[in-house]
């Protein structure tokens, strides 16, 4: 949650709305203080698919 917060001020900060929305998103959906129930199977797909959003973020951003 610390890191998405930290990416959605970065991304506030760059003028990025697009980015600062979707970071704000997994912020909350990954938050560790109420449980989201998606089950396992659609949380193993969340987090492959954020796993590579984060990685092409990574990858745009050198």
């Amino acid at each position: 949650m610390v890191g998405f917060g930290f990416l959605a001020v970065q991304a506030k900060n760059e003028n990025n709305e697009q980015a600062f929305w979707i970071y704000v998103v997994f912020a909350l959906l990954f938050q560790p203080f109420f449980k989201i129930a998606l089950g396992k199977e659609v949380w193993n797909i969340v987090d492959v698919i954020v796993g590579v959003g984060l990685l092409v973020s990574l990858k745009k951003n050198e």
